[in-house]
């Protein structure tokens, strides 16, 4: 593929792709309840565009080890065409994810997307330029199989849907896919570069390890206790507390609403 020699390009075009599709998804119509307020509107919007990239991104990431099971095991020079577009794909859509935050006034309500964004996109990019770590990448893609049940949980309370069958179907496959694929998969990639790390320099890991491997394991950390924390609020919400219905106009400074 000629275009993998030119990440400037994928990342550019992929980025392009998503801010189109964006634009596309406001002559969609949405719920009621949604329409009637703006900021519901651009949630909705935002939330749909983010369940394509973990559509595909997410099952990409799978397709990709199952073709190149090596990618499970050489996490910093694994490679393949596939996994290395799949990186491109994901810088484009965190750039203009993080872009369509901050242009439409979303920074405060969305502070959590905004640092995730900050904290995954400068290793994307790394791996997407210089080809390393794109195992790496794939692999945390796996994340995005459980945004798919995540986006479509948010999706549900927007539109009030708390007490449909769907809703309570989802949050048991959104628990389920939270656990093996987001915390499984943050939790093998950060064992893996630690233990990398350590075997290289032993007690002085963070003095002799290279710039890139500290900053992704720095990265790596932080998410990972982010994720622990949202795992909590998620059984918090959908398990131990009475559903809520959320009014139009309601929950207007949480992109998450009320968890």
């Amino acid at each position: 593929m000629v275009l993998s020699h030119s990440p400037t390009l994928l990342v550019a075009g992929f980025a392009l792709t998503f801010k189109v599709l964006s634009r596309l998804l406001w002559a969609l119509p949405v719920p009621r309840l949604v329409e009637k307020d703006w900021t519901r509107t651009w949630r909705w919007r935002n939330l749909s565009v983010s369940m394509v990239h973990s559509v595909v991104t997410g099952l990409g990431s799978v397709l990709c080890v199952l073709q190149v099971p090596e990618l499970l095991t050489n996490i910093s020079d694994g490679y393949s065409t596939p996994a290395h577009l799949l990186t491109c794909i994901s810088s484009g859509y965190f750039i203009v994810d993080t872009a369509d935050i901050v242009l439409n006034g979303q920074s405060r309500a969305s502070w959590e997307f905004l640092l995730h964004h900050v904290l995954v996109t400068p290793p994307f990019v790394f791996a997407a330029f210089t080809r390393h770590y794109v195992a790496g990448g794939v692999i945390s893609l796996f994340v995005e199989v459980n945004s798919i049940f995540l986006h479509t949980r948010l999706l549900l309370k927007l539109s009030n849907a708390q007490d449909s069958a769907m809703y309570q179907v989802n949050k048991y496959l959104n628990l389920l896919t939270f656990v093996t694929f987001r915390l499984g998969a943050q939790i093998y990639l950060t064992s893996y570069l630690l233990g990398k790390m350590m075997e290289q320099h032993g007690a002085y890991l963070l003095v002799r390890s290279s710039v890139s491997d500290t900053l992704i394991l720095f990265s790596l950390c932080t998410v990972d206790c982010m994720i622990v924390i949202y795992l909590y609020r998620l059984v918090r919400a959908d398990f131990l507390s009475r559903p809520r219905t959320c009014r139009a106009g309601q929950g207007k400074n949480n992109k998450f609403l009320t968890d």
